[in-house]
């Protein structure tokens, strides 16, 4: 009996959030933008993300097949994947573009139009817009999930532990608007150049308005974890 007492409170010390996770940290700011900064593939994700793209773009211009066009940008996926298996290195980037090539392949190749290639993901933006906009009014914003899921044994536990704390909830909210921004940019330039059938057009400001308007959007989320100085205190139920 003596020594379940002793062990138990130990191991719920051990996976208690509050324990585990806060207490490297002064502020909610440097929380989430250690947790923020795992997920970001660097430059070499952006370059295996956007070559698909402009192949795609530059076949279709000289050849106008769509078939071929759609060959050249899987051959690029699949070479990129090739490399990083071959060098031992994260494959889960190169795997969403993978993807990403395989599902604009789908909806091209089912309607015959090129410009549907482009369909996929600009369907993404305006459903990320939504559920971005709808969590963070109801203050369940999706950067605190982030927050959650980094420490996977407590996420297990209590996948809503970090909503306890309103600085989290809060910073994480305003993460969100800056994405909500980028895609409401995003939508507003590449839905005119859909329905106008500019498919050259709406390959170049997809490159554009990837991992480059990604990095002026995280700029901006660097600016405000630099500046905020929001305390990691006791937790508490959110308003």
């Amino acid at each position: 009996m003596t020594a379940e007492n002793e062990t138990g409170p130990t191991r719920t010390a051990a996976t208690h959030p509050e324990a585990l996770d806060l207490r490297r940290y002064e502020t909610v700011e440097q929380l989430l933008g250690d947790k923020l900064s795992e997920a970001i593939g660097g430059w070499r994700g952006a370059v295996e993300s956007a070559v698909p793209t402009l192949l795609f773009a530059l076949v279709w211009s000289v050849t106008r097949d769509l078939r071929l066009s759609l060959i050249a940008a899987g051959a690029a996926a699949l070479l990129f994947l090739i490399v990083r298996v071959l060098q031992r290195q994260n494959v889960r980037f190169i795997l969403y573009a993978a993807a990403g090539v395989g599902i604009s392949a789908f909806f091209a190749l089912r309607s015959g139009r090129a410009e549907d290639a482009f369909l996929p993901g600009m369907l993404q933006n305006a459903a990320l817009l939504v559920v971005l906009v709808v969590t963070n009014l109801l203050r369940w914003p999706l950067f605190g999930f982030v927050v959650g899921v980094a420490e996977p044994d407590v996420f297990a536990q209590d996948p809503t532990w970090w909503r306890r704390h309103p600085g989290i909830v809060s910073v994480a909210c305003r993460l969100a608007w800056v994405l909500v921004a980028l895609n409401a940019v995003r939508l507003a330039i590449m839905v005119p150049l859909y329905l106008g059938e500019q498919v050259a057009a709406l390959a170049v400001a997809k490159v554009a308005l990837g991992w480059p308007a990604y990095l002026v959007a995280l700029t901006a989320m660097g600016a405000i974890l630099v500046r905020g100085r929001t305390p990691i205190d006791a937790f508490a139920a959110p308003r």
